[in-house]
């Protein structure tokens, strides 16, 4: 991570930009970022908020781990298990434990005695396809960066490697951090999440945060109509191409009381605080 933040340096010099760059960083924030740790890491492998046929849903894996956010097992048990004790001393990311943490310092540091992400998200492993994809989740990243050279040299390698995954770091760690920080609550969760309109923006949709743990599963962020969501456009997108079905939609406010049981219905729950 600190290598790739230093590449980023490379962007203020004109020898390392060009349009054809820019236009790498604009197409690789959306396939890693927009359809990969949104869409995939999160609304679909974390919550299964809906469903694709399986073969679209390794694609949507592989864009994510574009992200280099860390392996798919780990990613997805990582945010179970925040969900499971949001803001709670086993919560891997609160803020509670101070903004720093939740932003950053707290991925320099192992698991929490006892609580490891991987087995929280055991339905990848039994998955041959994700197994494989978790061996290998390094990779494609590293073969975007030689594709990326041929495409459009240095510069698409600095925009559309460096500073993207750097930024996407940082709209992915602020919604741990700023979304349970600062912003309004439409639900009285137990937690500290918050609906932040400008993490929502960069984060395409997470950003309406305190929405999301009212209720987990649902595929839509965004529940008032200023709340912009291009995430549930594009599920609502792939819906009705037929390539998502059983989409969760949002339950009226008065009618949900939000509860771990919203976490998954996986058969192998996320492992939950005492």
């Amino acid at each position: 991570m600190g290598l790739l933040h230093a590449v980023c340096v490379l962007a203020f010099f004109p020898a390392f930009f060009s349009w054809w760059g820019l236009a790498a960083f604009a197409g690789m924030w959306w396939i890693a970022g927009g359809l990969g740790v949104t869409l995939g890491f999160h609304r679909l492998l974390t919550h299964r908020s809906f469903q694709t046929p399986k073969w679209l849903e390794y694609v949507l894996t592989v864009f994510a781990v574009l992200s280099w956010q860390g392996s798919p097992r780990r990613w997805v048990g990582t945010h179970r298990l925040h969900h499971a004790a949001s803001d709670q001393p086993e919560d891997p990311h609160s803020p509670r434990d101070g903004f720093g943490w939740s932003h950053i310092l707290w991925i320099l540091y192992t698991e929490h005695p006892g609580l490891d992400p991987r087995g929280a998200a055991l339905d990848l492993a039994r998955d041959p396809v994700h197994r494989v994809i978790e061996r290998l989740w390094v990779v494609p990243q590293l073969l975007a960066a030689v594709g990326l050279y041929f495409f459009g040299g240095w510069p698409a390698v600095v925009w559309g490697i460096a500073v993207r995954t750097v930024l996407l770091y940082h709209a992915t760690w602020f919604v741990n951090s700023a979304a349970h920080s600062w912003g309004y609550r439409n639900f009285a969760t137990a937690d500290g999440s918050r609906n932040n309109w400008w993490v929502a923006l960069i984060s395409m949709g997470e950003g309406w945060h305190n929405n999301h743990h009212a209720q987990q599963r649902s595929a839509a962020h965004g529940m008032r109509w200023f709340e912009v969501d291009l995430t549930y456009v594009t599920i609502l997108l792939l819906k009705w191409t037929g390539l998502a079905r059983h989409v969760v939609t949002p339950k009226r406010p008065s009618a949900h009381r939000p509860g771990l049981s919203d976490l998954m219905e996986l058969g192998q729950p996320a492992r939950t605080a005492n």
